[in-house]
């Protein structure tokens, strides 16, 4: 049984955006905003060590995937695209606050826990922008891709996803870990552990999540209208 009816490229036809796509699309562009400021943070999940990053960069893939099933591999793009909007605005408003002086009467300790997180090197924010567009755009394709090997049950929306992300996130891991550190420490253990990590994660969160959230677009859009 479907998951979800044949997509509709949302981008491309006529009249107003669809419930699910407007809400999908807001919490993407938010999801594009928070992965950087959750990066600085390393969470130990069992054995593996992984930056907590990874849990917004999850939800672009799997919110990516699912309007891939839901909207068609066009419309999946677009928003890929799109979310360098406000990607790009964040980077901008952040790089005026820190250049703005602070006020007198915000403590040093805040002051520099604030510059500790936001600032970045030259090289990390080449690196993040280049390992994002990459990496969504493959896990679309791969996704899209997967549809007539796995099919639109259930069990092949979640195999699908789970392929696509873990392909992805490794692209995704090789990128923004070899423009951003290359050349500074050696990289392999870095690079494998956090391969590692992100691939269980595909495994265990994205399948799931894809689901409930084509379960949540076919509720928030209703059954496709009938041709007359």
């Amino acid at each position: 049984m479907s998951t979800a009816p044949a997509p509709r490229d949302a981008a491309s036809a006529s009249g107003p955006l669809s419930r699910s796509l407007f809400i999908f699309s807001i919490l993407y562009g938010g999801m594009t905003c928070i992965a950087g400021v959750l990066a600085f943070k390393q969470v130990a999940l069992g054995p593996l060590a992984v930056e907590a990053g990874i849990f917004a960069f999850l939800m672009l893939v799997v919110i990516s995937s699912t309007v891939a099933q839901t909207h068609g591999q066009a419309t999946a793009n677009r928003l890929v695209l799109f979310g360098f909007i406000p990607l790009a605005v964040s980077v901008i408003l952040i790089a005026l606050v820190l250049s703005l002086p602070p006020s007198d009467k915000m403590p040093a300790e805040n002051l520099s826990a604030f510059e500790t997180v936001l600032s970045q090197t030259p090289r990390i924010m080449l690196a993040g922008p280049i390992a994002y567009g990459v990496s969504l755009l493959l896990n679309v394709k791969i996704f899209a891709a997967l549809r007539g090997a796995a099919g639109d049950s259930g069990v092949g929306v979640m195999i699908r996803g789970a392929i696509a992300s873990a392909l992805s996130q490794s692209v995704d891991t090789l990128i923004f870990i070899t423009i951003a550190f290359y050349g500074e420490f050696p990289i392999g253990s870095l690079l494998a552990g956090q391969m590692l990590a992100k691939i269980a994660l595909s495994a265990v969160l994205v399948p799931p999540l894809i689901i409930l959230l084509v379960k949540l677009a076919r509720r928030l859009d209703g059954p496709p209208a009938t041709a007359r």
